[in-house]
């Protein structure tokens, strides 16, 4: 491997402190102790947006990137006005990310996993392996966009179910490969990654281990900042493993420590999850720190979901600056919506705020809905929802889109290892193309 590019922050360990130097790959503490994520410490401590930059890499100076990766978007900031009068709110606003030009946001595969997948490959080194990448659907078509505009060798596996979401602009680099595994689910995707990252010449992203992913989702809360002038009281968002809401909670962290919001607390964070389908909900209700498996079938709680991007079976609750610690820190909750509740309020942001949403924000706008009818919410309290996916329909009317197709699909009962080597064929002489960016 080359020589590392020059890095403008380090890498600690959230529960020993231990610190090193980063290499764009790494996912854990090498120190023998249980499971903790890592955090970036970075040089720069002061709130630096970059007046060069419109888009994520505004936010570079705390970005663990080393490259600028050009033409990217970011989240769209904005008060609601139709939404918060329908909800007696003074002070709503939502931050918005999807495809809405005319609001400023111009993610086009419409949800803020772009900004995880811009950032985790500005983050690797140009000779990394190939980057194995699990997803329920929508991480996939952001880090197929992305991986092919760049021209970053990826592998992505979806279950089925997720195939629909990755319909975009343009067909798929030569060295995207999709794979999809039949009558199957995320956790099965997840599971199939993980043994093909087991082999030389292939990397796990690493979901919400990667501090790339995390500190990319936390550009959401510096967006808001700059806009509101303060921090929120409230943050509202649906979660599967609550990547975004960690992120969004360390990020608020790092602005109150710059000094730049004086006055300002760290954001509760009001978490949302299916009815049907809410391991996040029943560990924190239970009031222990373990998370519990779900009673009941597991299986028809997730396939009759109504975000099927919200139904992670193992997210990172007990981990050491997880989901736990981040809404006990905040003195946060978790909240479940039904489909009814949810429907309702997709149509109540289309007919408010004549936009799109996707189900995941919809459950999130449910949850917020039903917090200010229970009086949880006051009138004039500041609240942020984060509308984590939005103008996919508007997207559609605006341009051609093209269904990705898979380079291999994965039948049910396949044997695993027969799966892997046939996906491990796939990439049979992987050479790392240099990229002609801009350097952080």
């Amino acid at each position: 491997m080359n020589s590392p590019e020059k890095r403008h922050y380090t890498v600690k360990c959230s529960m020993c402190g231990h610190r090193q130097e980063d290499d764009g790959l790494r996912l854990a503490c090498p120190q023998g102790h249980g499971p903790a994520f890592l955090q970036t410490d970075y040089d720069e401590k002061g709130f630096s947006p970059d007046p060069a930059h419109s888009g994520l890499f505004r936010y570079r100076s705390w970005l663990p990137v080393t490259r600028v990766l050009p033409g990217v978007g970011r989240t769209a900031v904005f008060r609601s006005h139709g939404l918060a009068r329908h909800l007696g709110l003074r002070n709503l606003w939502i931050a918005f990310n999807g495809y809405w030009p005319e609001r400023g946001a111009t993610l086009e595969t419409c949800t803020f996993k772009e900004l995880e997948a811009h950032t985790v490959l500005a983050r690797m080194s140009r000779d990394s392996p190939v980057l194995v990448v699990a997803s329920a659907g929508n991480t996939a078509a952001a880090f197929a966009a992305s991986s092919s505009r760049y021209g970053i060798p990826c592998l992505l596996v979806v279950p089925e179910s997720g195939l629909g979401k990755l319909r975009m602009r343009e067909a798929l680099h030569p060295g995207v490969r999709l794979v999809v595994l039949d009558g199957a689910d995320y956790a099965d995707a997840i599971s199939l990654a993980g043994a093909v990252a087991d082999h030389p010449g292939f990397q796990l992203e690493g979901g919400v281990r990667n501090i790339g992913r995390r500190d990319g989702l936390g550009t959401v809360m510096y967006g808001a900042a700059e806009e509101m002038g303060q921090l929120p009281e409230f943050y509202f968002q649906a979660v599967g493993s609550a990547a975004g809401g960690i992120a969004v909670h360390e990020a608020a962290k790092r602005l109150l420590d710059s000094g730049a919001f004086p006055g300002s607390r760290l954001p509760r964070l009001m978490f949302s999850q299916n009815a049907s389908f809410a391991p996040i909900h029943t560990a924190w209700h239970s009031g222990r720190r373990e998370q519990h498996c779900p009673a009941g079938d597991e299986q028809e709680a997730i396939r009759t979901a109504f975000a099927d991007e919200l139904t992670n079976r193992f997210p990172p609750y007990a981990v050491h600056s997880g989901v736990h610690d981040v809404l006990t820190e905040s003195r946060g909750d978790v909240f479940v919506a039904d489909e009814a509740s949810a429907l309702a309020a997709m149509h109540l942001v289309g007919e408010s705020e004549s936009i799109d949403i996707e189900p995941a924000a919809a459950v999130a706008t449910a949850s917020l809905i039903a917090a200010v009818n229970d009086g949880r919410i006051p009138e004039d309290a500041s609240v942020l929802l984060n509308v984590t996916g939005g103008g996919r329909a508007k997207l559609a009317r605006d341009h051609v889109l093209v269904q990705a197709e898979p380079t291999l699909r994965v039948e049910p009962g396949e044997p695993r290892e027969r799966a892997v080597a046939a996906v491990r064929g796939l990439f049979p002489a992987h050479e790392r193309p240099a990229l002609e960016v801009q350097p952080a």
